[in-house]
């Protein structure tokens, strides 16, 4: 199944909307014309009070590396888990297959 994308706002538009209301204009309103709830502006304000649009546009770059930094490890962290279930069943395999030789070798002697 693919994922339903979001609309993405871009730097500017979320940086205008906040300028707008720092500057007097009424938080419904604003988000009326941008077209984005309260809520959505409530987020925004607690995530990107204060940034420039570049700081904004950095700031996604990061949250990105980040998500593909931990997908990476996630990805990493399952191999090694099945490498260590691998090697855990091999080992009593063989450590099996020499007892029993050195089982039959005390019956014969």
């Amino acid at each position: 199944m693919e994922k339903i994308k979001k609309q993405k706002f871009s730097e500017e538009q979320i940086a205008f909307v906040l300028k707008k209301v720092e500057q007097g204009a009424a938080v419904e309103e604003v988000c009326r014309k941008v077209g984005v709830s309260a809520q959505t502006y409530i987020r925004w304000k607690t995530k990107y009070a204060g940034m420039m649009p570049s700081d904004v546009k950095r700031l996604r770059q990061l949250e990105e590396e980040n998500r593909k930094l931990k997908q990476i490890v996630a990805d990493l962290s399952l191999d090694k888990i099945m490498l260590q279930d691998v090697l855990s069943k091999s080992s009593k395999a063989c450590h099996q297959k020499r007892d029993g030789r050195i089982f039959s070798k005390d019956i014969r002697g």
